[in-house]
């Protein structure tokens, strides 16, 4: 019996003269297309004249159509799209790839727009190397707790954003990392593209109410490490704590950050409530 294969085919992030001549061949050759949003994928197939069955793969129902696709893979190719982009890059199909690798079934990209790539090698940051963080959790505390995780990376940072978030986001940036260089993309390869360059603080002025469509954030790497004084870790430490980190998570978080021994500043958090203790015993006595 003839096995399939499974092909991660990239469509336009935006702009639909962006589509690969083996992108289209594939779509048009194979049995089956999956698409995480099949009215985006049916305009899609429609432009380029293309005629295909469609089943829908999203975030809720990826565990209960797996087994569906991978008995259409017995007899036939099957092609995985995602919105925009390339499948499987923070959109559904991970764990669909997953089983068809287990099954022994091909796995074949075919490479097409990524917005984080793209939004990388328009920056104006460093590309020789860098860090994609994906999205951005949506809870700041979450986010902060991401963003202290990887203030010491020095490559570049990929992220990426809701329009709806991003002022938010930008502020937990600044508060997190400092005021470094950032590259704001917004709406690449469509009519209202902007790569928007500057400073965070810059970002938050510029971007202080909601931006419209999708964004991709180019942050710089983090500068040379300097020294942090013992006022610098409580303040770190404080803020990790309000953020609801437990205090043996926001002692590693801070030493990943200052440098300092993990233990020494474990024992900076349990002096502090002593220490408050002591000050509101003063302000009885007062």
């Amino acid at each position: 019996m003839h096995m399939g294969s499974l092909y991660l085919v990239g469509t336009p992030i935006g702009n639909l003269g962006d589509i690969t001549l083996r992108a289209l061949d594939t779509l048009r050759a194979v049995a089956l297309i999956v698409a995480e949003d099949t009215r985006r994928a049916g305009l899609l197939l429609k432009h380029f004249g293309i005629d295909k069955p469609i089943l829908s793969l999203f975030e809720h129902n990826e565990a209960a159509r797996i087994e569906r696709v991978l008995a259409a893979l017995e007899s036939g190719d099957v092609a995985l799209i995602s919105e925009a982009g390339m499948p499987g890059l923070s959109d559904p199909g991970y764990d669909l790839i997953r089983a068809a690798i287990e099954r022994g079934i091909a796995v074949t990209p075919i490479p097409g727009p990524t917005a984080a790539v793209s939004a990388l090698v328009a920056s104006g940051l460093p590309t020789d190397a860098f860090v994609f963080l994906g999205f951005l959790p949506r809870r700041s505390a979450d986010r902060r707790r991401l963003l202290r995780d990887v203030a010491r990376e020095r490559r570049s940072l990929v992220a990426y954003e809701a329009p709806h978030r991003l002022a938010e986001a930008l502020a937990d940036v600044e508060d997190v990392l400092g005021d470094r260089s950032i590259a704001v993309a917004r709406e690449l390869t469509k009519v209202h593209e902007e790569i928007w360059r500057g400073t965070v603080s810059g970002a938050r002025q510029r971007f202080a109410g909601e931006a419209l469509g999708e964004i991709t954030l180019v942050i710089a790497g983090a500068p040379a490490l300097q020294a942090w004084s013992e006022a610098d870790v409580r303040r770190a430490l404080e803020q990790a704590l309000q953020d609801g980190a437990s205090l043996a998570d926001a002692a590693r978080e801070v030493a990943t950050l200052s440098g300092w021994p993990r233990r020494a500043i474990y024992q900076i958090g349990l002096q502090a409530p002593k220490e408050q203790d002591t000050d509101r015993h003063h302000d009885r006595l007062g």
